[in-house]
Order: structure tokens, then sequence, then C-alpha cells
């Protein structure tokens, strides 16, 4: 089975969790892409959910698809996220950002009773930091704050190349929101408490990646089948 196969199984799983009348939040990437594409068929065989997504490209996928959609504005307490993630450890703290999203995923994640990670086995790690770390930030004094992101980060044990993140028009990626994204390759994070405290303090950013005591359950396929991981105030416990 391939990558794709497993994303896919994960996906469908998280479907049994969406019950009628649902106020849910989309997430965005590939993995949420594909749950997105399945609540889609749900939607046409007579599923009544009310979504608000969190970016425009989850926004359009889910509008073509016919599925039904509101804000947070509009819609301000949502029953449940399902969203992927770039990482996720035993704990259930998550990297996220990889697809530019990650403010909008946390405001919306935040504004919902659970969330459910869905991801393929290949994302799963024993510590976080392989995958680098997307801190989204203002684009007013940008130099500055990295300067400080480097500075802290290294306070909290952290410290690696701190990239800007480059669109493929070759100029610097803009967020949904109109922000910048540094990628902050710090490798292996002993204390990701630390670090989301730290990059906290600092005026010109606007949000980091850690998703930090945000999941409530993690469903993860791979070749042996599927994961799933409940968290429980920082304890988990394991079914498959």
């Amino acid at each position: 089975m391939s990558v794709d196969s497993y994303k896919l199984a994960a996906a469908r799983h998280a479907l049994k969790f969406v019950e009628p009348k649902m106020r849910l939040g989309l997430g965005t990437g590939s993995t949420a892409s594909l749950f997105v594409e399945l609540l889609g068929e749900e939607v046409r065989g007579g599923l009544q959910v009310l979504c608000v997504p969190t970016s425009e490209a989850t926004r359009a996928l889910a509008a073509r698809l016919g599925i039904p959609l509101t804000t947070l504005d509009e819609t301000p307490l949502l029953d449940l996220t399902i969203d992927g993630a770039d990482e996720l450890d035993n704990e259930l703290r998550l990297i996220k950002g990889g697809g530019g999203a990650l403010l909008r995923e946390k405001i919306v994640a935040t504004a919902s009773d659970r969330m459910i990670v869905i991801a393929d086995a290949s994302k799963r790690v024993e510590k976080l930091g392989a995958f680098p770390l997307p801190v989204e930030v203002a684009r007013f004094g940008v130099t500055a704050t990295r300067n400080m992101i480097e500075m802290l980060a290294a306070d909290s044990g952290c410290q690696g190349e701190i990239k800007l993140r480059i669109g493929s028009d070759g100029n610097p990626f803009i967020t949904d929101g109109g922000n910048y994204i540094f990628d902050c390759a710090f490798g292996a994070i002993d204390d990701p408490e630390s670090l989301d405290e730290a990059l906290k303090f600092i005026p010109g950013v606007v949000e980091n990646g850690l998703f930090l005591g945000i999941a409530d359950i993690a469903v993860i396929g791979g070749p042996d089948g599927l994961a799933v991981i409940e968290a429980s105030y920082g304890e988990s416990q394991e079914a498959v």
C-alpha cells in the first residue's frame, strides 16, 4: 500500500466521528483534503453539516463539493475539527503549518470542542522537530522579528537555520492572513512548551506551528493498519 492509501484510510475512519448537524472545522493539506472529499460524498448522500474551512484552498474545495460553509463570526463554536499534521508525538503534540495555514488552523481548532488529527504513519515521531517549525510573522520589521526568534529559541535550547518561506513565484510566501512565514530548522525540540512560550513573547510573531494540548484524538494510517491515539491530560492511550 502507498502513503496516499494510508492517508485515505485515516480520513475515512475520521468520518465515523461525524454526526448529523455537526458544526465542523475543515483542515488544510493533503490528508485533510482527502477527508473533505469524503465528506462531500456524504453530504451529497444527505448528511447535514455546517463547516468552517481553515484556508482559502479548503474553502474552494469544499464549495466545489457542495459542502455547506459558514464562518467563525457566524458560527463561533464548533463541535469538531478534523485536520492533518506535519508531525505528532505520543502525547499528541503537533507541528503544523507546512501548508501555510497554521494561524487559521489553530483558531478553528481551539474554537472546537474536539480536534481529531489524521495522518499517515510517517508523521508520527518520538520527538518533534525533524520537520522545520513554521512561525507566522507580521511583515513589518521582519528582520528584527527573525533575530528575536533566533535569540529566544536559543534560550529554550533550540538552534538552527531560520529561513523565510519562498512561494512558487520566487517571492516571499504570503499567508491567507497577509503574513510571512519563517521555517525554523531547530532539529529535536526537547521542550516544546518552553519554545511555545518563548515565541509568544515576540510582538512580531503572529502564531507558531506548535499545537500543544489541542488535539484530542489522532487517527494514523500505516502498513500495520490504523492506530487511534486518545489524549488525556498529558497521557495517551492507543488502540488499534
